[in-house]
């Protein structure tokens, strides 16, 4: 919106061609969302514990110091995320991007499910919110739109095609294959990360430092030159998810303001799909989705040992962890909240480093 307000002028104004610049409107879109998160948070807290009373449902399955220690602790949070996101990237993105909108679209489809989903939690004072296979139904409704616009908007040779990391040559052609396997990837994500919202400022860290990576990979494979020098494929108009990245980073930074121990609120499932979601839908767009998978490697780790728990226990009546998620697990073990935290944080740092150098050693 700030772009088409004033470039108009810059040929009598010259200090507003910096708005031509991604890197300059992305330092925008981080400050401008950082600063409603700020202004709003405290705001939207009181509202939101005036309205649910006690709070977001502690689960009883969960560790018993959690019943003690956040009970009353408003859920929903997710809201001042995406609230100051969306304005935010409405207000420094280009317009016309079609490829923002598709991420807009998923995120804020997502937010809205997961908004619906902590509502019936706090209104019927149950853990349990919408059925798991509504969510998944819906989630897939939406994350097979995206693909399909993400597939009319893609280049010929990068259309229908899977990217890997290390070959700078190699497309593997999916066909047909490649929308379900795109609704894997954004569906996967948003459950990844609804699945490491555990512990006060465990899950936010970890998407910001994948946001951050994606947001730098959405700029190189959305400028020619620099996609040239790396020798990763070139996404034309991908470059300006750079913006909504920075969003989002400024966005989560003022939760986190909020969310580190002990917590004020919780992200709930109204931020933890929305983020989740987000970020599959990039990694789609920039052909990263293999690299999403080592940079959210944390999330990977985190659904992974829900999945091996269930099938484990299914099978022969048996635990491999003490408790699922494995952050649980750590806590069964002993060790503190934010120890855990900051030890997974380092964790998302590493593999952030090593997806990242998969853009050079190619």
């Amino acid at each position: 919106m700030i772009p088409e307000i004033f470039l108009p002028f810059a040929d009598e104004f010259g200090a507003f061609n910096v708005l031509r610049y991604i890197t300059f409107r992305t330092g925008g879109a981080i400050l401008t969302s950082l600063l409603i998160a700020f202004i709003f948070g405290p705001r939207l807290i009181n509202v939101l514990r005036m309205r649910q009373g006690k709070g977001q449902p502690i689960r009883e399955d969960g560790p018993k110091r959690h019943i003690v220690e956040k009970q009353g602790t408003p859920t929903m949070g997710g809201l001042l995320i995406l609230g100051s996101a969306l304005i935010s990237t409405l207000l420094w993105m280009d317009l016309s991007n079609i490829y923002v909108w598709v991420v807009l679209l998923v995120t804020i489809s997502f937010g809205l499910l997961g908004f619906v989903d902590d509502y019936q939690k706090v209104t019927r004072r149950h853990a349990g919110g919408l059925s798991g296979k509504l969510r998944l139904a819906i989630g897939a409704a939406v994350s097979l739109l995206a693909a399909v616009v993400i597939s009319f908007m893609a280049p010929a040779e990068l259309d229908q095609r899977l990217a890997l990391p290390f070959f700078k040559d190699t497309l593997l052609p999916l066909g047909m294959f490649f929308f379900p396997f795109a609704v894997l990837v954004i569906l996967g994500s948003a459950n990844a990360v609804n699945l490491t919202d555990g512990l006060d400022g465990l899950a936010i860290v970890p998407v910001m430092i994948a946001t951050a990576s994606f947001g730098m990979i959405s700029y190189l494979v959305g400028n020619i030159v620099f996609s040239g020098y790396l020798q990763v494929h070139y996404v034309p108009g991908a470059g300006e998810l750079a913006v909504f990245c920075g969003a989002l980073i400024g966005a989560g930074l003022g939760f986190l303001w909020f969310n580190a121990p002990p917590a004020m609120i919780f992200m709930g499932d109204t931020g933890s799909l929305a983020l989740g979601g987000s970020l599959g839908s990039i990694a789609v767009v920039t052909r990263h989705e293999v690299v999403l998978a080592v940079i959210g490697g944390l999330f990977v780790l985190e659904a992974l040992s829900v999945m091996i728990q269930v099938a484990s226990f299914k099978l022969t009546g048996k635990r491999v962890f003490k408790m699922a998620p494995i952050h649980h697990h750590f806590e069964q073990m002993g060790w503190k909240e934010p120890t855990i935290v900051i030890r997974f944080w380092i964790i998302a740092v590493i593999l952030a480093l090593i997806g990242l150098s998969t853009l050079k050693l190619r």
